[in-house]
């Protein structure tokens, strides 16, 4: 079953930066969403990925996204020349139906002394906030605590989301009331961590992550997290 994309919230907001249209994706999001429906963990060679930001875009399109945004690590790159491929594409055929792409970024966090991985989508990428964790590189000292990233991406009026949960060091159970309280927007809750072909959820980490966002009252997403050349796989 296809999840509903909610219309342009403001007129005023561009629509790559729409947070209050992406909450409402986000709210209706299931198993089943990804990854020919909706995807929203991705890379690109502009990060630590093989594909091309014009190839993601043409792939999305074959598949039917109806959303998705591109998380390089520490970059928009990758966003950007996806966006304006976008742009150029919407222009030469203005009757095509194409996927509504959203700005993200994957960046390289600490929560409770261990390595996390938090996603930010819908942020103004020109925010000075959000400077320090585009630089290509992973942030260091204060600016890699969790809550310091999760504020910036507020500030840049986005969403914060805790990538793969149950794939560090600490567990969800530890990690996702800790990332509550500095108040993060979701948790990456449909991830394939054992990279299955064709992709699927994990049920069993799916349930824990769930159980938790619910009783924290968290946003649920999904993604593939590629790497490789098909968005219908890890790698």
């Amino acid at each position: 079953m296809a999840v509903e994309l909610a219309p342009a919230s403001n007129p005023l907001t561009p629509a790559a930066q729409d947070a209050v249209a992406l909450k409402r994706v986000f709210a209706q999001i299931h198993a089943d969403s990804c990854p020919t429906s909706f995807n929203f963990h991705m890379h690109t060679v502009n990060s630590d990925g093989q594909l091309q930001p014009e190839l993601v875009l043409q792939q999305a399109i074959a598949i039917g996204l109806q959303g998705f945004a591109i998380t390089d690590h520490h970059s928009v790159n990758g966003y950007r020349i996806a966006q304006r491929w976008l742009e150029e594409h919407q222009f030469e055929y203005p009757d095509r139906p194409l996927p509504h792409l959203w700005t993200g970024v994957e960046v390289t966090s600490q929560l409770l002394d261990a390595e996390v991985h938090i996603l930010g989508y819908a942020f103004n990428p020109e925010s000075p906030a959000m400077q320090r964790y585009l630089q290509r590189h992973a942030p260091k000292g204060e600016d890699a605590k969790a809550d310091r990233v999760i504020s910036a991406i507020h500030e840049a009026g986005g969403l914060a989301v805790l990538a793969h949960p149950v794939r560090y060091r600490r567990s969800p159970e530890d990690l996702i009331p800790s990332a509550a309280r500095l108040g993060i927007d979701g948790v990456e809750a449909f991830y394939a961590y054992n990279n299955p072909n064709p992709w699927q959820t994990s049920p069993e980490q799916t349930r824990r992550v769930q159980r938790l966002s619910t009783t924290f009252n968290l946003l649920n997403t999904c993604g593939t997290d590629t790497h490789g050349l098909s968005l219908l796989q890890r790698l």
